[in-house]
């Protein structure tokens, strides 16, 4: 909460510019039904057209007056509301896009992005609202009270019935609703996280053929939220008809005591008239405070919503005393003694790692699923940090490096390739914005991908679809590749990115890194032996240790579980000739 208050401290000077504006509008309104009472009671009664056209041109006046004071207050509360509301919403998107892994995990997609669009539009909502009403609703009802006790003190006791009655309906509105405004965000979190997982998951559907049961647990969660939205909207539409009832019913008790009191010479027709007015005041200014109190409780609660998103602590900071690369430095990937276990577990995923990873080599890790390869890999551009030991770049504790740094010297190309909408060209460049197109071509036929873009109408500028979706699995992981390419990091991270691809391209690709990247430190976590048989070294990770370390021909020998992984893929025939091609040198497919 006090977060988010902090995004209004710019705007005091526009706050105070509403609130002389109310004050003015607040006065004006006040002295409309004083001139109107002068009038009817010394210029109809009294029949002089003078006294009406004097009093009633500074009416005008003071009318025009409140205008532009109402509308100087609604436009500079709606800047503020807005200006505020721009603020959080680009302070959370940069708070979101600074978490590590370990925090994105402490809220769902669809939790976050509701909390950036409808908490947002909420709290700015309730900010309009509050600087024009909850300003408003309690200078106008206050200084109506007070003039409508100087008007006739005779008939006080009616606005005190009017607004016992309105209190009481204020009480109730707010213990009917207020416990309900967290339950609906919450429910609106569930409608967008099913939403987000049936679009992204819509060929898994498909393919089990549970649309029926996806659509079911859709309107589950559909027809909870429809219910609870009808419930608070039967609150609010009882309530201000209620609200004209009273309005009504104490008008009408007004003109039928202020009858009797002006039948026995106690009232003027023109008071008993502006007392009316101010009786309708009072009763207007409580029903905008009922208003706020139905408003308020739900902004209070995406508040605090918005708070805990902007209250996160992230985990992976940058060092106060930052080291650098030196540059020209060979950016060997070193491992020492690392162990790793994610946040709110005590199970170590790693444990005692130690390795290094050459400029110039090729390292491969492989393992079975579960051995934790992926989480070994997440460590180096420090999506993680490690629990005990050290990761070294060029030399360097990653911990001792900016993230930018760190991360200009790595391309990564994660399991699952992701592309973002725009062309070719545009992904490509993601990683180097000032690349030429040679550099993308180079990068591209690297990745073995010029021959599918050449065969698009328009090239490198072909467009792509949000997510990739215009293009096969194989040509995404290539793009992807390419992408890495062309940042021209020092060190090459694939994350399993082999996989999509057949054997013959897999093995075209390999060979083009070698012949045009030779000094890059290569680091590959793969399934398939066939992807890492000419590797220089090859770590095998079982349930978080290292179980064997060395060539493919070593291990064959040393290491049992390497063995057995390369038995379940290649014959033993197939494993012989691999090992004596690896020795002379050569690449086997």
């Amino acid at each position: 909460m006090k977060t988010v208050f902090g995004y209004y401290k710019i705007y005091i000077p526009f706050m105070f510019i509403v609130l002389f504006a109310l004050f003015g509008q607040v006065w004006c309104e006040l002295s409309l039904p004083r001139y109107m009472s002068d009038i009817i009671d010394n210029g109809i009664v009294a029949g002089d057209m003078n006294h009406i056209k004097s009093v009633g041109t500074i009416m005008i006046l003071v009318a025009a007056l409140a205008a532009a004071c109402s509308i100087t207050g609604s436009l500079f509360a709606t800047l503020t509301a807005a200006k505020s509301a721009r603020r959080i919403r680009g302070d959370i998107f940069r708070k979101v896009t600074s978490f590590s892994e370990a925090e994105l995990n402490q809220f769902s997609t669809a939790s976050l992005i509701t909390r950036s669009t409808n908490d947002v539009q909420m709290v700015q909502q309730a900010t309009t609202m509050a600087l024009r009403m909850m300003l408003f609703a309690p200078l106008m009802g206050i200084g109506a009270v007070i003039m409508a006790l100087r008007t006739s003190v005779s008939l006080s006791w009616t606005v005190g019935l009017a607004l016992i009655c309105v209190l009481g309906l204020m009480l109730f509105s707010f213990a009917a609703i207020f416990p309900r405004f967290k339950v609906m965000q919450d429910k609106l979190d569930r409608i967008n996280l099913i939403m987000k997982e049936r679009l992204s998951g819509t060929l898994v559907v498909r393919a089990f053929r549970t649309e029926a049961k996806e659509e079911e647990r859709f309107d589950d969660a559909n027809i909870d939220l429809t219910r609870l939205y009808i419930f608070v909207n039967k609150c609010l539409a009882f309530m201000m008809p209620t609200m004209t009832f009273i309005m009504s019913g104490v008008g009408l008790l007004i003109i039928w005591v202020g009858a009797h009191l002006i039948e026995a010479d106690k009232l003027l027709i023109g008071d008993m008239l502006a007392y009316l007015q101010y009786a309708m005041h009072v009763i207007m200014s409580f029903m905008f405070v009922t208003m706020i109190f139905v408003m308020l409780p739900r902004a209070a609660v995406s508040m605090k919503r918005i708070g805990q998103v902007l209250d996160t602590k992230v985990s992976i900071t940058d060092p106060t005393d930052a080291k650098a690369i030196q540059p020209g430095a060979e950016c060997s990937v070193e491992f020492r003694g690392v162990s790793f276990n994610y946040p709110e577990s005590e199970e170590k995923v790693l444990s005692d790692i130690s390795f290094t990873a050459k400029a110039g080599q090729t390292t491969a890790i492989i393992g079975g699923t579960g051995s934790g390869k992926s989480s070994l890999i997440k460590l180096i551009p420090r999506f993680f940090d490690a629990t005990e030991g050290q990761v070294l770049l060029a030399g360097v504790d990653v911990k001792d490096l900016e993230q930018s740094e760190l991360r200009s010297h790595i391309g990564l190309v994660p399991q699952k390739g992701i592309l973002f909408s725009g062309t070719i060209e545009s992904n490509l460049r993601y990683g180097n914005e000032n690349a030429t197109e040679e550099d993308l071509i180079k990068a591209a036929e690297i990745a073995q991908a010029m021959e599918f873009i050449n065969e698009k109408p328009d090239g490198l500028r072909e467009q792509i679809a949000q997510g990739g979706t215009n293009v096969s699995g194989g040509q995404m992981q290539r793009l992807c590749i390419a992408r890495a390419l062309v940042k021209k990091p020092e060190v090459l991270v694939f994350d399993d990115s082999f996989s999509a691809l057949d054997f013959s391209t897999d093995k075209a690709l390999r060979k083009a890194l070698r012949e045009n990247i030779g000094g890059c430190t290569f680091i590959i976590v793969a399934q398939r032996i066939n992807t890492i048989l000419d590797a220089d070294q090859i770590i095998v990770l079982d349930d978080g240790r290292i179980a064997g370390k060395g060539t493919h021909k070593e291990l064959l020998e040393a290491c049992s579980i390497y063995k057995e992984i390369a038995l379940s893929q290649l014959n033993e025939e197939e494993l012989g000739k691999a090992a004596g091609s690896t020795t002379d040198g050569k690449e086997v497919d």
